[in-house]
């Protein structure tokens, strides 16, 4: 064996080994060459990853996240041929709740497919596997306002729904108690704004896809993207509320002053956006987001998944490691 090839060979094992620590995930380059509005959660040792697709929903499942590319995603869904979920299926999110499986996401009526009709819809799913069973509608979701990007989180033995709201000429982030999966309680409340020039540009004034993550001290953050998503300037924002804050409560959480993670020339990365957060079975801790790989890209199908592991500060804020 050369030393060239005894080189090669050892940086190939070097990778390897790095892949499976971090529960190989890979974070170097698109997971796929198309994905806009990734979503990844893990369970069991399982990832079960979907994106928007705009006339249905599928899942890949994989151990290995890595390679992505290599798995037949399974449809679960389809839109219904009219209604007011037959159009415009966009940021699928799964979540494990109360033993059974949930898909929350956007629509519209194909007859009025526009934001005054856009709405988030739930699914149901009984079955252990996700990619298996039978996925009963669970309908709309009772918001008091059109609007899209519904997650849903617990926290303190409570449990809350938030999406982005259409209000006048921009987007905010709403949040509500919920009873059960597919049930809003009251009141809903608006927590956040587009207040700073980052979260305006490309026309727009936009919050949209929120999501919740739980600091090592119990700490709430939910990161949100902001401005629109055409623009090369689209970036993630960050929420924060004390641990024993009230959730419903618009002066319980803190706006952070500049994007947490932004595009960049030098990465190769621009209108980083729509992210989700998950676990390795070996506790560490990822970001997803889209991004496109070029400059004014546009918010197009071109909008594909990268992941990248992130950690946490000394104060107990995380720090996304992609960030410039």
């Amino acid at each position: 064996m050369t030393s060239s090839l005894r080189i090669a060979l050892a940086a190939a094992l070097w990778w390897m080994a790095s892949l499976a620590q971090a529960g190989s995930v890979a974070p170097h380059g698109p997971l796929l060459p198309s994905g806009p509005d990734p979503w990844v959660t893990q369970r069991d040792g399982v990832y079960y990853y979907t994106n928007t697709q705009g006339d249905r929903i599928s899942l890949w499942k994989t151990t290995d996240v890595a390679w992505l590319a290599d798995v037949v995603p399974v449809v679960v869904w389809r839109a219904p041929a009219q209604g007011p979920n037959s159009a415009a299926i966009w940021a699928p999110e799964l979540h494990f709740l109360d033993g059974k499986w949930y898909l929350y996401y956007s629509a519209a009526d194909k007859q009025h497919n526009d934001d005054a009709h856009r709405h988030v819809f739930v699914l149901e799913n009984a079955s252990p596997d996700p990619t298996q069973g039978r996925w009963i509608d669970r309908g709309m979701l009772a918001t008091h306002l059109t609007g899209i990007d519904g997650t849903v989180f617990d926290h303190a033995g409570k449990r809350y729904f938030v999406y982005s709201a259409y209000v006048g000429d921009h987007s905010d982030l709403i949040i509500a108690p919920m009873r059960n999966a597919w049930t809003l309680g009251e009141p809903q409340v608006d927590i956040a704004h587009p207040t700073f020039d980052w979260e305006m540009q490309g026309g727009r004034k936009i919050l949209e896809a929120p999501e919740f993550l739980e600091g090592p001290d119990g700490k709430v953050f939910l990161s949100y993207s902001a401005s629109a998503c055409w623009s090369d300037d689209y970036a993630l924002g960050l929420l924060t509320a004390d641990t024993h804050a009230d959730l419903l409560d618009p002066a319980s959480w803190k706006k952070s002053p500049a994007p947490v993670l932004h595009g960049s020339a030098q990465r190769g990365v621009y209108a980083t956006g729509h992210n989700g957060f998950f676990k390795s079975p070996h506790g560490k801790d990822w970001i997803i987001y889209h991004a496109n790989g070029g400059p004014d890209w546009k918010c197009t199908a071109r909008r594909a998944p990268y992941m990248e592991p992130f950690h946490w500060s000394a104060q107990g804020t995380p720090v996304f490691d992609g960030t410039p």
